[in-house]
């Protein structure tokens, strides 16, 4: 049975966001329609709003949250992800991140969520699909 790796963020009870290697794991060998069988992982449904982004290359988003629980998919170029706790990630083109790290509390230093930016010289091509719920259990989730 495959398994998909991804990042998660997310804030924990004291509301400090980290960052945590997480798997897609809950596949099932079915067909669509007349297509040949496939291992599909079917997400919880929801309503989501889908984002494309273009961030410049040098591009800072410095401490903020993710707006709503989203996915994070690069299509072309690559960015960073830096936690409170310190833990930074970097992503390139079909790795995936998982944002959810609402909720969080600014720390002494004035961090609140994350910071992001462009790594290298190409803008970063991002889909987003921001999932219009409160709160998201998706396999994996280590929270």
């Amino acid at each position: 049975m495959p398994k998909i790796p991804y990042w998660h963020l997310w804030a924990d009870t004291a509301g400090v966001s980290h960052q945590s290697l997480c798997e897609l794991e809950q596949f099932e060998f079915q067909g669509i329609g007349n297509a040949d069988p496939q291992w599909n992982n079917k997400q919880q449904r929801s309503e989501a709003t889908v984002v494309f982004t273009v961030q410049p290359v040098g591009w800072i988003g410095d401490w903020h949250e993710n707006p709503a629980p989203q996915w994070i998919i690069p299509i072309t170029g690559a960015w960073w992800v830096e936690a409170m706790d310190g833990t930074r990630r970097e992503f390139g083109p079909g790795e995936l991140s998982f944002g959810e790290d609402q909720g969080c509390k600014q720390d002494m230093k004035g961090r609140k969520g994350h910071r992001s930016g462009t790594i290298g010289e190409h803008p970063a091509v991002l889909m987003t699909i921001q999932l219009h719920v409160p709160t998201v259990q998706v396999p994996g989730h280590l929270k």
